[in-house]
């Protein structure tokens, strides 16, 4: 099982500002490169201070002139706010300026606050998704596309320049629900997921449901990999592990406003809102601990098979705090997950 770092973008103090904010992503990532984890993940949000990232693939573009090696992940690029015409140039373009280590994360979004106020409502972003990921795939893989849909219509065309890697980018698309898994995997694509909450079961249906589509599919699903995404934060003693849960309750305070709250937001700030749920009952759903029990926690996930965990770990704390987390996890714990994964 490999380390993937996520850039989250979490400011809740907005007068932080957007240099220092992406100069310590760009930091993480440096740190994440050394440390041996495998790439990084760049979110996209707009319009609030919560996971923000404008655009992902400018990110992925500016890291690669700061790593060697590091896999750069977008975690997603929310497709219905774009159009794929311009998209897939920018797409091969990012590809190639970053020498091939781009993959494609690709979604619909998911809060209903920025996609409303940027003109293409979450209830209708699956369809709209759908119909762009088709048209992406088109536009990327194939010469003279037209295209006659319920979202886009145009006459032929060709979008330069044309890709470097073939037949085209590496995609990988988010998706929570086990049969939308399944069906994604069978057409060849990669897949992000999470369980959020962490109820065991869903995390055991999602990593099987891949699993058993990749084993129809024989020898041609071998190279698909599944990256599971969770709030995983590695402590230095059980005080840091109460501050730690608190900074995750103040940001889930806001993180809930805007992905099934009311989206209450006042100049870009999320306003953080009361929450039913007790800070107990948050601690049980998220890896924050020290790296005994989280070796533990994780074994399980390393054992099922996932290939690729996401370290979402940024609620706020001190950049200095944060890169020492990094270092704790990657001395203490993932070489014993290493260990665990390749036994099963």
């Amino acid at each position: 099982m490999d380390a993937n770092h996520f850039l989250s973008a979490y400011y809740p103090d907005t007068s932080y500002g957007g240099k220092r904010l992406f100069d310590d992503m760009v930091e993480q990532a440096k740190a994440a490169e050394r440390l041996g984890y495998r790439g990084v993940t760049l979110p996209e949000h707009h319009l609030i201070n919560v996971l923000l990232t404008p655009s992902p693939l400018q990110m992925a573009v500016k890291l690669a002139c700061e790593t060697e090696r590091l896999e750069l992940v977008t975690s997603v690029a929310v497709l219905p706010l774009r159009d794929m015409r311009i998209f897939a140039g920018e797409v091969i373009q990012a590809d190639i300026l970053t020498d091939g280590r781009l993959v494609l994360g690709v979604g619909r979004g998911a809060f209903a606050y920025e996609m409303g106020r940027l003109g293409s409502p979450l209830e209708e972003s699956k369809a709209r998704f759908d119909e762009s990921l088709e048209v992406l795939i088109a536009l990327m893989t194939e010469e003279e596309v037209s295209w006659d849909g319920e979202y886009y219509r145009f006459e032929p065309l060709t979008v330069m320049p044309r890709p470097m890697t073939q037949p085209m980018p590496r995609v990988m698309v988010a998706v929570m629900n086990p049969p939308g898994i399944a069906a994604s995997t069978r057409r060849g694509f990669d897949i992000q997921t999470t369980p959020l909450a962490g109820r065991p079961e869903l995390f055991r249906a999602q990593i099987a449901a891949h699993k058993e589509a990749k084993a129809e599919m024989g020898e041609a699903g071998q190279h698909l990999r599944i990256m599971m995404s969770r709030i995983v934060y590695c402590t230095d003693s059980e005080a840091q592990t109460r501050e730690m849960v608190q900074r995750a309750h103040d940001y889930y305070s806001r993180f809930d406003n805007v992905f099934t709250g009311p989206g209450i937001v006042r100049n870009g700030d999320v306003e953080p809102l009361p929450r039913t749920q007790t800070i107990q009952e948050l601690e049980q759903n998220l890896i924050i601990c020290q790296a005994d029990e989280m070796l533990d926690r994780l074994a399980e996930y390393a054992g099922a098979g996932i290939d690729e965990l996401i370290l979402s770990s940024n609620l706020g704390q001190p950049q200095g705090d944060h890169l020492e987390a990094m270092e704790r996890f990657a001395s203490d714990v993932l070489p014993h997950l290493r260990q665990v994964s390749a036994a099963a």
